[in-house]
């Protein structure tokens, strides 16, 4: 008896073993992103989930409206938005509530996801698999174990690269790789935004709840929550506003709802201030003590449900019945704003997106992702908290691919809301698109890595941003040359590299930098920009006309390739794409009017100003800086 109990025991607790390329851990917005993407490259992939749906806050934790981002649809991103679409009928149908210009049902972005992972080849997910702890072997970490939630089975996957998309950054922080949690001071990060010390407080959190319309005469109010009281969501909305001591509200019950309104008669009651945000900080808790706090953050949302039913009288709303596989019909996880941000290669600060061309390290040429929407913070339900940070304006950014990785690189890659950031600059890269777009850098980065086998802090910056610009993903946030511009690839490029540098305009909530594709080359701008690639000669002309941008180009072309010894009629090929005969003027303007016309550019004379969008797809074709000179993470040129 005691053999057959020992040999069912080692059955029962003997770890099964699976290796891949890449692994990452949690399905998360930024996890499913990953996933799918380094898949797609070419990468065995294995994503480990502990619930059984994908995309973490967009979808279950009901988030399910997209904060930015709108007219930056880059990557897989814009590819969801698009299936999106398709589910209701257009964009005109899921712009059913004023937070966003996109909401749509949790389940329906699940399905999406699930869809497109199961049209991907190489990618396997595990469902239910609880993160246990890291795998280190030699410092290096080399994959994870995880334990299956319903029947205790214990799973080993060793893996070239691992992602850690959890939501609060727990593989970093099993790992031992250092990591910042809270609020810094002044002092540390130079921002001039928070005035005071550094501290551990994170942002509120929320229990979204997904209210559904059960039509006129129904009754579904829930049973009166213990420790009600009306006057905790005192001024949520103008129907109920008697605390004067509080800032007066500016909407209405109902325009309080269609904050929120989703297709098909739903709510999603997601209502900062005195709603449902609550304060809790369990970022370092273990994960049943987790589970325990967020008891409150449920009966925090209770209350207001109930406080929508009863006292603004709401009743046909009522939890939806069709959306979570919970006996509640909650969520499968809060929202969180903030997780541990761990200390990378690079951090990004206010600096790098208010002005982002005038700091000494251009993070801007490194960048994978991109955001427009204003840095927001939640404190309002933890008194302790700063309640009037001093944020100032700031245009859309990018991000830079070193924020992804740590500074003393273990073979981890972090994505989600755990990046290097400032905790300021975390009230925007945590929103919804933003960390789509994170987890596809991130499953491009791992997938190139393990591909050739080499660290991820090793790959060329480059590599991976051509990578993304091949999946239609923006790398520079320029709002005046979208993605169907015919030339949207050459400016994204150039602009990266600095040479025609763009300007950054907050404007509220979907803040812009533009290119302004349409306005003429200056050439004093123009000699000063390119410094760091080339050395052109200003001859303080103010424009730069098509002949003498040839010039620029032939010589570009002579000091790239020492062509001042070449032979004439000498073709030489620096754009890939295209072969040009730099060493006789009359010859390579003939080629580049033959290109003209195939580009589309309209009109063509050699005395003509150009403009900036001219002057980036012949600059592009011809020498190809993007590719020609490779930057490092820190955004300097590599010699």
């Amino acid at each position: 008896m005691v053999l057959l109990f020992s040999i069912l025991f080692q059955q029962i607790t003997a770890q099964k073993k699976y290796t891949t390329d890449v692994l990452v851990v949690g399905a998360s917005a930024s996890g499913i992103a990953a996933g799918i993407q380094s898949a797609r490259m070419g990468a065995n992939t294995i994503i480990a989930e502990p619930s059984t749906w994908l995309g973490g806050m967009i979808t279950a934790a009901g988030v399910c409206a997209f904060d930015g981002n709108h007219h930056l649809p880059s990557g897989i991103f814009g590819e969801f938005r698009a299936a999106l679409y398709k589910v209701y009928g257009g964009p005109s149908k899921v712009a059913t509530g004023w937070v966003s210009n996109t909401l749509f049902e949790p389940h329906v972005g699940d399905s999406i996801f699930k869809t497109i992972a199961a049209s991907t080849q190489n990618l396997t997910i595990k469902y239910q698999w609880q993160f246990h702890k890291t795998i280190v072997d030699n410092g290096v970490i080399k994959g994870a174990e995880f334990t299956q939630t319903l029947t205790g089975e214990k799973y080993v996957v060793n893996a070239k690269q691992v992602i850690d998309a959890t939501e609060l950054g727990d593989v970093i922080a099993n790992a031992g790789i250092p990591y910042d949690l809270g609020m810094e001071s002044n002092e540390v990060t130079q921002e001039n935004v928070h005035k005071g010390s550094s501290n551990n407080i994170v942002q509120d959190i929320t229990y979204v709840a997904i209210l559904k319309d059960y039509g006129i005469g129904k009754d579904c109010t829930i049973v009166r929550p213990p420790n009600y009281d009306p006057d905790e969501f005192d001024a949520a909305c103008t129907n109920y506003y008697f605390n004067l001591l509080r800032q007066k509200p500016s909407v209405d019950a109902q325009k309080m709802l269609n904050y929120g309104k989703l297709p098909n008669n739903k709510y999603m009651i997601n209502w900062p201030g005195f709603g449902n945000d609550m304060y809790l900080n369990i970022v370092e808790m273990k994960e049943e003590d987790r589970q325990k706090e967020l008891i409150k953050a449920k009966e925090q949302t209770l209350r207001f449900i109930y406080f929508i039913q009863h006292q603004l009288g709401f009743k046909q709303l009522g939890l939806a019945d069709d959306e979570y596989p919970t006996k509640d019909r909650f969520p499968l996880i809060p929202y969180h704003r903030e997780s541990r941000r761990v200390k990378g290669l690079v951090r990004m600060d206010i600096h790098h997106i208010a002005k982002p061309f005038q700091l000494a390290a251009p993070l801007y040429r490194t960048g994978i992702a991109v955001g427009d929407y204003p840095i927001d913070h939640h404190h309002k339900k933890n008194p302790e908290a700063p309640q009037h940070l001093d944020f100032y304006g700031v245009p859309s950014f990018n991000i830079p691919l070193g924020a992804l990785i740590p500074a003393n690189n273990p073979g981890i890659i972090v994505a989600e809301k755990s990046i290097s950031v400032s905790n300021v600059v975390n009230g925007t890269t945590r929103l919804q698109a933003i960390a789509l777009l994170i987890g596809q850098a991130a499953g491009t980065l791992a997938a190139t890595a393990a591909k050739e086998n080499i660290s991820a802090e090793k790959v060329s910056v480059r590599k991976v941003q051509n990578a993304l610009l091949q999946t239609n993903a923006y790398i520079m946030p320029y709002f005046d040359v979208p993605l169907s511009h015919p030339h949207f690839e050459a400016v994204q490029k150039i602009g990266a590299t600095g040479i025609l540098k763009g300007q950054g305009v907050p404007t509220g909530w979907a803040n812009r930098t533009y290119f302004h594709p349409d306005s003429l080359v200056k050439r004093t701008e123009l000699a000063k920009d390119m410094a760091p690639y080339f050395l052109i000669q200003d001859n303080h002309q103010q424009k730069v006309t098509l002949s003498a941008a040839i010039d620029i180009i032939m010589q570009m072309a002579k000091q790239a390739l020492g062509l001042n010894h070449q032979k004439n009629n000498q073709k030489v090929q620096l754009n890939p794409n295209h072969s040009w005969n730099y060493s006789d003027k009359k010859r390579v303007t003939q080629q580049i009017q033959t290109a003209w016309s195939k580009w589309k550019l309209g009109y063509f004379d050699e005395q003509m100003p150009l403009t900036r969008l001219e002057f980036a797809v012949l600059l592009n074709a011809t020498i190809d800086p993007f590719n020609l000179k490779q930057v490092n993470h820190q955004g300097t040129i590599i010699e």
